[in-house]
């Protein structure tokens, strides 16, 4: 069950208890305490009427707190944790990003509807949104093709609307994976249309070159670890409604290999 949705039924529910406690129950416990208080009750009776119940009481202080969390993360920024290397050297294994939610539009939570147009996706942006072939999973890529976009990747090349996206040599990157480790790729930076960002590139051969053309509300996206990213390549693009938000900020990074720990130098880093 995605975590949105667990947060709205959190929040319904002590609401509802809590509401139901002010409307109901609270009421009745000082009419209870008023007829003891007037009886001459001793006053551990009279406090004994005048507690809530361990269910109210919980509802009532949790209920503020989790509208907050509800309201940041269907509003504001959303954290999620980086579990695969698709978007290496860009974003790590193990690093836990801050995700936008409103730089493109404010959306309904948990139904994910736009309500209000902000902006749109721009060339160049590291997107998170929901996996169009299963829409409770959540992937990470870079907005490579807009709307009406004629992309082209052929011979690790990428061509937009017959424009070549140049690429320069930036020695060679090494990283883990799962079980595999020493991992070795080729760095290079390209200039995506003006966006300039780091891309890892084997030496595998590429199959014929991949010809698309993005349709109307959708976008095309690909991983920065270009020979081992499953994307809009090979399953399509991403509808609109899918898109969850931009990814700005890495706050913390954990490396899960064998030698593990924390890696300072990427807390705080800008996602470009």
């Amino acid at each position: 069950m995605p975590f949105a949705l667990i947060l709205f039924i959190a929040l319904v529910v002590t609401g509802l208890i809590w509401a139901f406690d002010r409307a109901l129950l609270a009421p009745t416990r000082r009419r209870a305490v008023l007829s003891l208080e007037q009886a001459g009750a001793a006053t551990e009776a009279v406090e004994e009427a005048r507690k809530e119940s361990a269910v109210v009481e919980y509802s009532r202080a949790f209920f503020p707190v989790i509208l907050v969390v509800f309201l940041v993360r269907a509003f504001v920024v959303e954290p999620f944790r980086i579990p695969s290397g698709s978007m290496e050297p860009t974003l790590r294994i193990g690093d836990f990003i801050l995700v936008n939610k409103f730089e493109y539009g404010l959306r309904l939570p948990v139904l994910n509807k736009k309500i209000v147009s902000i902006g749109e996706p721009k060339r160049g942006d590291v997107m998170v949104f929901r996996y169009p072939g299963n829409p409770s999973v959540d992937y990470i890529k870079r907005v490579i093709g807009l709307p009406g976009d004629h992309i082209v990747y052929g011979d690790k090349k990428l061509y937009i609307n017959g424009k070549l996206m140049p690429q320069t040599a930036d020695g060679q990157f090494v990283y883990s994976e799962g079980q595999q480790h020493g991992i070795v790729s080729r760095k290079v930076k390209e200039n995506l249309d003006g966006v300039v960002h780091d891309l890892l590139l084997s030496n595998r051969p590429d199959p014929t070159p991949m010809e698309f053309t993005v349709p109307p509300g959708q976008y095309f996206v690909m991983g920065d670890n270009r020979d081992r990213s499953w994307d809009s390549r090979y399953w399509g693009t991403v509808p609109e409604k899918n898109i969850v938000g931009k990814a700005f900020l890495i706050w913390f990074s954990w490396d899960f290999s064998s030698d593990g720990g924390v890696r300072w130098n990427r807390i705080g880093r800008r996602i470009h």
